[in-house]
């Protein structure tokens, strides 16, 4: 082969690698394809709108700082969702504090001696009611121990003083992965540059040697030897920057899969003791209305006539009637 071909077949070369860079557009040292370039990307989970097909790029931040890497934004939200679920806990707490005040209330109103004094079938509706309200304050003193038992405490205890270290487990070993692909990215960029400083130091010495072979021809095959090493430089720096890329991309999808089975874990979770807390309450309804179903009974008892019978004999001062005075 010539001197002129094998320049040629450097000059094509590096034309290749150019086009390479061409095809690809490289955000913050991660690489993908231009719009419309290449063939159509697949959905990893069609239709499950999953997190290992959403979460590529970084955010940009709207405050102009800097860009929000995609795992870090899984990870906000699972901070974001023990935040939530410790509010709701503290929601559910107020709750128990209004049911224990309500019930202390009802049971020292149900001691009152107001209208104790009632007498007859109305009477015992009475006194009926106001025990009716010792039996209430009971179920919503129940009420509010099975809150705090099966509804608040589960929530303060899931995922406990562990769960943020966790995390910090996903981001840093994301983060230096990323940290590992913007190296080997600038050992690409810097085998680039060193081929095409190369390429054109060949290319001066190509064209001295047309001008004076006898003169210049060691000069192009040194020029010629440093340029091919600095192509498989650059071959060698792109095998590398993939496998690093092959690897962030592998441990992307496994920790975004392992991040979202988090999340339908701790919607389910609290789906779940939501669901208790509205069972209980439908249980306090249900025993409260059997705490004034012997109130209704005793209120249809309720005789005007018999309370009156059974106050006139108590009460009677004497049944002979007065007469008039003869003389």
């Amino acid at each position: 082969m010539s001197l002129k071909s094998k320049g040629l077949q450097l000059i094509l070369l590096m034309l290749f690698e150019i086009y390479l860079f061409l095809c690809v557009l490289q955000v913050n040292c991660v690489t993908f394809p231009l719009p419309g370039e290449g063939p159509e990307q697949q959905l990893l989970k069609p239709n499950d709108w999953s997190y290992c097909d959403y979460f590529w790029a970084d955010k940009k931040d709207p405050q102009g700082g800097a860009c929000i890497p995609g795992i870090e934004v899984l990870i906000q939200k699972q901070l974001k969702g023990k935040t939530l679920q410790k509010e709701m806990a503290e929601f559910i707490h107020e709750r128990i504090k209004i049911e224990e005040e309500y019930a202390k209330n009802l049971s020292k109103l149900s001691f009152s001696p107001l209208a104790a004094q009632e007498e007859g079938t109305l009477g015992e509706a009475w006194t009926q009611l106001k025990k009716s309200l010792h039996d209430e304050a009971e179920v919503h003193l129940k009420f509010s121990n099975k809150l705090h038992s099966e509804v608040e405490k589960p929530l303060l205890a899931f995922r406990g003083e562990h769960f943020k270290k966790d995390l910090k487990k996903y981001d840093h070993h994301i983060a230096d992965l990323r940290k590992q692909l913007a190296s080997k990215y600038a050992g690409v960029e810097k085998a680039r540059k060193a081929l095409a400083d190369r390429q054109k130091d060949l290319e001066v010495k190509t064209h001295q040697l047309d001008v004076k072979a006898h003169k210049h021809e060691e000069d192009i095959k040194k020029a010629r030897r440093k340029s091919t090493q600095a192509g498989d430089d650059l071959m060698r720096s792109l095998d590398f920057y993939n496998q690093t890329q092959c690897k962030w991309f592998e441990e992307m999808v496994t920790s975004s899969m392992e991040l979202e089975k988090m999340e339908v874990e701790r919607i389910e979770f609290i789906q779940t003791h939501l669901r208790q807390y509205t069972t209980l309450r439908h249980e306090t309804d249900m025993f409260n209305q059997s705490t004034v179903e012997p109130v209704d009974q005793l209120l249809q008892s309720v005789d005007p006539g018999k309370d009156r019978e059974l106050w006139v004999r108590e009460n009677k001062t004497g049944e002979v009637r007065p007469v008039d005075l003869d003389i």
